[in-house]
Formats: structure tokens, C-alpha cells, sequence
């Protein structure tokens, strides 16, 4: 049984004026422990950077980066095909950005977790996985990277030592491969039935695919999404079923440092 484990969600996904999803960031930060903060090329800009950075410190939530491609019009759910030194490159613009903000309101970056399609290309591309764990090692060898267990960026992550954080997702499904099955619109889920998934996972360690088949899944964290449909009710469900079930909810550095 899992009885420590880190709540993640990705944050302020908008541009200007625009926002995507219905809930709010403020309410999303009072129930989760680590925040992947939009850092402007799929969503983000500077003010909106600003005021989500500004509330992660204030709640003392885990700040981290949510690079992606660089595709406001599609939501960064679109691949880019382009070379692993330029998606690197961008990585690291977009971290820069995330980093700085932080240093301006006194929080340091705790982690880097990809994007959308850039997340699900980096899962099977060791190329690119390869590259960006090298990267963070130069730059900042303590910031975690955010994965998925069946992914080449967890292998490589752990075989070259780099601190690396294997997130469960509540609103996605999976498949018998053990990764996620990659989906551009989700519809509204049951908060009960998505809390109830949360809880299995950590009591048992397995979650239901849908060929309807029982696999191992292993991870630190547990993420949902802030543009999935009735997030608020969602994130409020899983929080209050983890706490029931005696899961303490820390955040991913914690998690990290419990397990050694």
C-alpha cells in the first residue's frame, strides 16, 4: 500500500483573456501538493505565469514547469516533428521562464514535467529522453522529472540517477501496455468513481485497463487535469478519498525523500 503520495495538476492553462477549462486556479491550488505551471508555448503568458507561481508559494505547493510544444492554437496536443535539440532548447526556454517567476516570489523549481504530445513523444523516444535528462543534469542535476512509469524517460531517467517522480492518471484511461491512452477531448468523469480509482491504485498498485484487464502500475504522484470537466469536483473527490483511506498527500520532493 502506498501511503504517502504526491497530488499534481497542470495550471494555468490560458492565454490573455482566454481560459481553459471551468475551474479556477486558486481552488485547484488548496487541494493539491505539486502544480505544473503552463509556461507559454501550448498555454501561459506572463501575467498569468505570474499570479499561479505567486499562488503555488502561497499554499506551499511544489512548483513545476509544463513545457510543451510550441502550439497555442492546438493546445500543444499536436505533434511537432523537429529535432531533439530543438524540442530540448525549447524546454529549457520555457523552464527558464517557470524558474524565473519563482525566484521573483521565493520558490524554488521542485520540477520540469512535459506537455501533452511532447510528453507522450518523449515516453517512446530515447533519443529525446536521453537528451533532455542529460540537459537537466547540467542545469539544475535536482530538479524532478515527471513521467510515466511505461515510458523510455522513466528507464533512462533511472539508469542515469536523475531524480525522476512516475505519475498515476486518474482521468485517463490506460492501456495494457501500461500507458496512457492519448486523447485530445475527455468528457466529464464521476468524481466518485475517479476518487475510487485513486484509492485502488494506492492500496493495490493496479489499475483497470480498457481491454478490462488487471496490470501493476507504479508511481509517486497522482495527476488530474485542470481543462478536464468538472476538474474542481474531480480534485475535491480525490483528495477527500485519499485522505479517508489514510494516504497522507506530500508533495513530490517529500514523496522522493520518504522513499530513499
Amino acid at each position: 500500500m502506498r501511503e504517502l503520495v504526491d497530488l499534481n495538476c497542470d495550471m494555468g492553462e490560458g492565454f490573455g483573456q482566454w481560459v481553459l477549462g471551468d475551474a479556477p486556479d486558486e481552488e485547484i491550488m488548496a487541494l493539491i501538493s505539486s502544480a505544473n505551471i503552463a509556461a507559454g508555448f501550448h498555454a501561459g503568458d506572463p501575467n498569468t505565469m505570474d499570479r499561479v507561481v505567486k499562488l503555488a508559494h502561497s499554499h506551499g505547493v511544489g512548483l513545476g514547469a509544463h513545457p510543451g510544444y510550441n502550439d497555442l492554437q492546438g493546445f500543444g496536443r499536436r505533434m511537432i516533428k523537429t529535432t531533439p535539440e530543438e524540442l530540448v532548447n525549447d524546454i529549457i526556454y520555457q523552464i527558464g521562464a517557470i524558474r524565473e517567476f519563482g525566484r521573483k516570489h521565493g520558490i524554488g523549481l521542485q520540477h520540469v514535467k512535459p506537455h501533452g504530445a511532447l510528453y507522450m513523444e518523449a515516453a517512446v523516444n530515447a533519443e529525446l529522453s536521453q537528451l533532455l535528462v542529460d540537459t537537466l543534469g547540467k542545469m539544475s542535476s535536482d530538479t524532478i522529472l515527471f513521467c510515466m512509469e511505461a515510458s523510455e524517460t522513466y528507464r533512462i531517467a533511472k539508469r542515469s540517477g536523475h531524480p525522476v517522480v512516475r505519475e498515476f492518471y486518474a482521468d485517463r484511461d490506460y492501456g495494457n501496455s501500461g500507458s496512457i491512452v492519448f486523447t485530445r477531448k475527455v468528457g466529464r468523469p464521476d468524481p466518485e468513481a475517479i476518487a475510487a480509482k485513486c484509492v485502488k491504485a494506492c492500496k493495490t498498485g493496479k489499475v483497470t485497463t480498457v481491454e478490462g484487464d488487471e496490470i501493476e502500475i507504479g508511481f509517486e504522484s497522482i495527476c488530474f487535469h485542470s481543462d478536464t470537466p468538472g476538474a474542481l469536483d474531480m480534485g475535491r473527490a480525490i483528495r477527500q478519498g485519499l485522505i479517508d483511506a489514510g494516504i497522507t498527500i506530500a508533495s513530490a520532493a517529500t514523496v522522493l525523500a520518504q522513499s530513499k
